[in-house]
């Protein structure tokens, strides 16, 4: 198993430690740079691998010691780039740019992320829409309802998140439309908005963090389930793929 932890979080020594003392064997870290925290994961013998929304910061990674890159599009859920590069176009640029293995946060197109060059891929809004998700069952109805173009990429500020818009992103929307400063929005937000969301349920004021592949999930389900969803569709495209005549096309 892994954890996954922002490195933006201001008690990350803390957390770093724990993990340390847990002997957490993989540590995915995100928001921020590697530098810091490899070498001492390393020498605890746990494997590192940080998501990065651009090429310019795999190679960073790399040259910090990472031993995977998960190269994530703005269409994922939760904190992202500000580039808004697109999972299409950023694993074959990255592929390209550094040796590493590389993985992306995708939903059912695990083939296409191997013929872009990954060699895994990492996961997130489906199975933070599972039934074992610790997710608030009012959160993951709400997700599985929502409809093409209902999440948005906002807060560039102060961190670019993609969330669910709700009465929060309205608020949001309307002081960032009257030129509202990144302190005035940093107010808004508040401590703990995400896990009021998510966690909680609050879905009027809760920051509702999630990708854009939760327009195509209609329903919440175990995660053998999924497993066995996205295997036999992943083995359904190959052989379409394998049986189609190329030379015609």
């Amino acid at each position: 198993f892994g954890v996954n932890v922002p490195l933006l979080y201001p008690d990350i020594d803390t957390l770093i430690q724990i993990i340390i003392e847990e002997r957490v064997p993989i540590v995915v870290t995100s928001a921020g740079s590697p530098k810091r925290f490899t070498p001492l994961l390393h020498e605890h013998g746990i494997k590192v691998m940080h998501v990065v929304s651009s090429t310019k910061f795999a190679v960073k990674c790399q040259e910090a010691g990472v031993d995977a890159v998960i190269a994530e599009g703005f269409e994922a859920g939760g904190h992202n780039g500000r580039e808004e590069t697109t999972t299409l176009a950023l694993i074959p640029a990255v592929a390209q740019a550094i040796d590493l293995p590389l993985g992306i946060a995708s939903g059912r197109s695990i083939l296409a992320a191997q013929s872009l060059g990954a060699e895994g891929v990492q996961i997130g809004t489906l199975f933070a829409l599972s039934e074992e998700s610790s997710a608030h069952a009012a959160f993951k109805e709400a997700c599985v309802k929502s409809d093409e173009g209902d999440t948005i990429l906002t807060l560039k500020e102060l961190a670019p998140t993609r969330l669910l818009k709700n009465d929060f992103y309205q608020q949001v929307a309307t002081l960032q439309a009257r030129g509202a400063s990144a302190d005035e929005l940093r107010e808004l937000l508040g401590r703990a908005r995400a896990k009021r969301g998510i966690f909680e349920g609050d879905l009027e004021e809760g920051e509702l963090e999630i990708g854009q592949v939760a327009a195509q999930i209609e329903q919440v389900q175990p995660v053998a389930q999924i497993f066995e969803n996205l295997i036999a569709e992943y083995n359904a495209a190959r052989a379409e793929l394998l049986d189609m005549n190329w030379t015609n096309c």
